[in-house]
């Protein structure tokens, strides 16, 4: 669990903007952690996190991009029924609200990787402390590696 930086982009509705961006940051190198698109009649607003901040914001000033920052709180999670829904279910218990949340699958091990936007960061992040870890060690105590005999990995 830790706080990035979110861009919130305010791009024109129209074909080949995205791409655009998007192409850009592939050049830059810089890779999307997790992403979200919303599309109104005029404009289109992508929620972003990603690898590089600093560049990714002058990206956006070279573009002549309207965006704006903020910190969010990213969770890794196992990739399976219920656990985003266990995150918020411990933040509802301590009364901290959720202004938005979104998630991403293909974080590391298979897992994913949960995006919240909180009132509270700092609540926030000591009432999940323990969920991610709990939730880690569960897991690796249920799913034991077995090593098969060198005769059947023929």
């Amino acid at each position: 669990m830790h706080l990035d930086t979110q861009f919130s982009i305010f791009m024109v509705n129209k074909p080949g903007v995205l791409s655009q961006f998007l192409n850009v940051l592939a050049h830059e190198k810089v890779n999307i952690v997790a992403m979200t698109m919303m599309d109104s009649v005029e404009h289109g607003v992508m929620r972003l996190v990603g690898t590089k901040a600093a560049k990714i914001r002058d990206i956006l000033k070279r573009m002549n991009m309207q965006f704006s920052e903020s910190q969010v709180l990213c969770i890794n999670l196992p990739n399976k029924a219920g656990a985003f829904a266990d995150v918020a279910e411990k933040l509802s218990k301590s009364h901290i609200n959720i202004s938005y949340a979104y998630c991403t699958a293909g974080a590391r091990g298979g897992r994913t990787t949960g995006v919240l936007k909180v009132a509270d960061v700092k609540k926030a992040i000591k009432v999940l402390e323990g969920i991610s870890t709990a939730t880690h060690k569960k897991n690796s105590k249920t799913k034991k590696a077995v090593r098969r005999s060198p005769a059947s990995r023929k």
